[in-house]
């Protein structure tokens, strides 16, 4: 009876695992590496633990007369027989399907949960009229599932939300219903498409929403925004690489890195508009005086150019004096100055207490001076396109830290997997050695050859290097040398030493 009610269990087990295992691949293409695993040992990683529940249970938990546990019944059910006979064989499938795909094993029994009479009223039984044997065992059956079970991961160790199970479930029956076999490693990397992408937004939505609380605009200089961008950037990084993954040639985080870049540009630009618009209302306000007494012709009569010249310094030392003028305070200054030129020359000129030679002198000393604000405002641009190749340097940095990181990370998930892989082939693999089952055991050498040379791989410091190397190429930005090259550029551009 034992030996039967096993059987038919086992039979509808491996009916189903069977068909599971046809109706979908674990690689695209297999055969294509030697390195890699066929998948019956690919399952293993991602399918779930393997709980046997029996209910109603009324056998004597016994083997060869003495008592055993739940587990030693189940693993007594899984035994193979020896033998190769076609009886043998259909006896053996089913348990060998679960001894491979599923070598995390549990047993629960369950009593009938109260007398017979009462079945027919079960669902509306209170806790306290059920059989005490029963609830006790409903809740060691909690208490293991609570304890031991993990959140569901895809092939890498990536936990899977909700939101990613209902996508992988979409992806799975849109490709059976166009009557193809899903594949894991191809519905994985379409998932990554879709969750890198909302990775890259939600990033994205992070940073403005910081920038737009943080940054108080005009902001006294470029170094002031730039420190809050990368405040800003941190924090959306952060949110990227916990959400991202399988983003293997750095696509992703290059556009994030591209788009914070823009996003930056834009609040620069923004900056010098605020910025250049308290400027001049602020130089409109001060120079009332000055404009008023040009539009009534006050300068035009001897000494009145000095007046001028001075009521002018006199704008400009006020303008200095006053706060909060942000990073277009020096251009719009220049400008002002710039508007007033053609108005001091014509104030000059008129000027008939100065000498040609005088005049002459006083335009020379008004070139010289504008000259000199023009040299102040190109350092003062050199100073700010250093500043921002800085940050670019700073940002590829954070980047490739957090990269770095993320990598590490990704690495100890994928060598912990390996390493339960491993643990469950040596498992099985020694109680079919002590089973005599000699030949099944040596089917398991290739297995686990293979995952201790993907494991050494792995652990290898050139598994990592390589990767780094190649994204700090793929990500935006500019290091190192390219530093030089682009301060020697600006140097060069507005002719400063």
């Amino acid at each position: 009876m034992k030996v039967g009610f096993s059987g038919i269990f086992l039979s509808r087990a491996n009916s189903y695992v069977t068909e599971l295992t046809e109706r979908i691949k674990s690689k695209s293409s297999p055969e294509g590496n030697p390195e890699e695993l066929e998948d019956s040992a690919e399952y293993v990683r991602f399918f779930p633990t393997f709980i046997w529940a029996l209910r109603d249970f009324t056998l004597q938990l016994e083997l060869n007369g003495r008592p055993c546990t739940e587990d030693e019944y189940l693993e007594n059910a899984l035994k193979l027989k020896k033998g190769n006979s076609r009886e043998d064989q259909l006896f053996n499938l089913p348990r060998e399907c679960i001894r491979l795909f599923f070598p995390t094993r549990k047993c629960f029994i369950f009593e009938r949960p109260t007398n017979r009479k009462n079945l027919h009223r079960l669902e509306d039984m209170e806790e306290r009229e059920l059989d005490s044997g029963f609830v006790e065992q409903a809740l060691q059956f909690c208490r293991h599932v609570y304890k031991t079970s993990k959140p569901k991961t895809i092939p890498g160790g990536h936990v899977v939300t909700g939101r990613l199970l209902a996508n992988l479930v979409e992806t799975y029956v849109d490709t059976i219903r166009s009557g193809g076999v899903p594949c894991m490693e191809n519905a994985v990397l379409a998932l990554a498409q879709i969750e890198n992408s909302a990775a890259v937004l939600e990033a994205t939505g992070r940073y403005v929403e910081l920038m737009d609380q943080k940054l108080k605009l005009p902001t006294e200089t470029l170094q002031d925004l730039l420190g809050i961008h990368a405040q800003c950037e941190d924090e959306a990084l952060q949110v990227f690489m916990a959400r991202a993954f399988k983003d293997e040639k750095q696509q992703f985080q290059a556009e994030l890195m591209r788009v914070l870049d823009q996003r930056k540009e834009a609040y620069c630009q923004k900056n010098e508009l605020e910025s250049s618009k308290h400027c001049r209302a602020l130089l409109t306000r001060l120079s009332k005086d000055l404009e008023d007494r040009i539009n009534m012709a006050f300068y035009s009569r001897p000494g009145g150019y000095q007046d001028y010249f001075n009521d002018l310094k006199s704008v400009a030392v006020r303008y200095h004096q006053g706060p909060r003028k942000g990073v277009m305070a020096e251009a719009e200054l220049e400008q002002f100055f710039k508007d007033k030129e053609t108005v001091g020359r014509a104030i000059l000129q008129s000027n008939e207490a100065l000498t040609q030679k005088e005049k002459e002198v006083e335009e020379a000393k008004a070139r010289a001076e504008a000259a000199e604000r023009e040299r102040e405002i190109q350092s003062q641009k050199q100073a700010k396109l250093e500043q921002k190749l800085e940050d670019q340097r700073r940002s590829h940095e954070a980047n490739m830290e957090y990269l770095k990181e993320k990598m590490e990370k990704d690495r100890d998930k994928l060598l912990n997997e390996q390493e339960k892989m491993m643990e469950a082939k040596l498992r099985e693999q020694k109680n079919l050695l002590e089973a005599g089952f000699k030949k099944h055991a040596d089917q398991l050498n290739e297995e686990i050859g293979q995952l201790r040379r993907q494991s050494e791989n792995i652990k290898k410091p050139s598994w990592l290097s390589d990767i780094l190397d190649v994204a700090s190429l793929a990500l935006p930005g500019v290091v190192g040398k390219a530093i030089g090259c682009g301060v020697g550029l600006v140097r060069r551009i507005f002719k400063l030493p």
